[in-house]
């Protein structure tokens, strides 16, 4: 169901998972249309384009909630929710992670920051004590195993870059051992930091952030998944990718779109819009047509 079985394969399999990340539908239609096993459905994403606002702790549970069920009842590929902090202490996330998985989530991520949290790439993190970390990733494993064995459960450490690299460590072994599934490093700065990260992890599946996949940040380094593969890494997202595409995008078919208004002559830039029909075939369009030829009634009657 929900392809969690799909993802867990991919993870025990020897090569490495890839795992862009999606904010929408059409984003989420696009992975899979174009051969992504899996998508990462990501927090600051939502946050970014649903609120217009920056991943600094505004995204609440019925938002990405909300997301969350929509996007997964429309793709067949297994999808990844960021649930941040799982919005409060160890009570919340056993909720949240209970709604998000009827949601269809085929893992669920939480996080150690402080709320409000901070993207992973900011200045000013900070982390909540040891001990009150673990017992969430407790709280997230028994929701998964009471409502969906079957999903799994992401944990994140941002211990990094507030206590370094053995302090993350700890975090995560530690979070292994309370029932987490996937261990996430979040902005490790240095090749050495995740080689000695996937050296040092007794178990669970490491999972790295790639940002935008194809240009580098001056946080992590920016590593080709082959080489992600060869240090031991059994996942990589990239969340970034498609905002920062899709913004992209969008500016320059509007600066085109500004030269258009201010000529009285045709003005084509084809190359700034993907065609109507690709489009159309992108979110269903043709399933919904043959639904309505499949209940039409001929005219002049009417249904009995």
């Amino acid at each position: 169901m929900h392809g969690r079985q799909r993802l867990a394969d991919s993870l025990a399999s020897s090569a490495i998972t890839i795992a862009p990340g999606v904010y929408d539908g059409i984003s989420a239609h696009l992975v899979d249309k174009l051969g992504f096993e899996t998508g990462f459905l990501s927090g600051a994403g939502v946050s970014n384009s649903r609120l217009a606002r920056p991943d600094v702790g505004f995204l609440t549970l019925p938002d990405i909630e909300d997301a969350a069920a929509h996007l997964i009842s429309q793709v067949d590929i297994p999808i990844w929710v960021d649930a941040d902090t799982g919005y409060g202490n160890a009570v919340n996330v056993y909720d949240t992670v209970e709604r998000l998985a009827r949601t269809g989530a085929a893992a669920v991520m939480i996080e150690d920051q402080q709320w409000p949290k901070r993207c992973g790439h900011m200045a000013g993190k900070s982390v909540i004590p040891f001990e009150e970390a673990v017992s969430k990733i407790e709280a997230a494993a028994e929701a998964r195993d009471a409502v969906a064995p079957d999903m799994l459960i992401k944990a994140r450490t941002d211990a990094a870059g507030t206590h370094g690299i053995d302090e993350a460590l700890r975090r995560l072994n530690a979070y292994a051992d309370a029932g987490a599934d996937i261990l996430f490093p979040d902005a490790v700065l240095t090749e050495e930091a995740i080689t000695r990260t996937a050296e040092g992890l007794e178990d669970g599946y490491l999972s790295i952030n790639m940002g935008f996949g194809i240009r580098k940040r001056p946080t992590t380094p920016l590593i080709p998944a082959k080489r992600l593969e060869e240090m031991g890494v059994d996942a990589v997202i990239y969340p970034r990718l498609i905002t920062a595409a899709a913004t992209m995008g969008m500016k320059r078919a509007l600066e085109s779109l500004d030269e258009a208004v201010e000529t009285t002559e045709a003005y084509e830039a084809p190359e700034q819009v993907v065609d109507w029909e690709d489009y159309m075939a992108l979110i269903g369009m043709a399933e919904i047509e043959e639904r309505e030829e499949h209940f039409a009634v001929p005219p002049g009657q009417t249904p009995e």
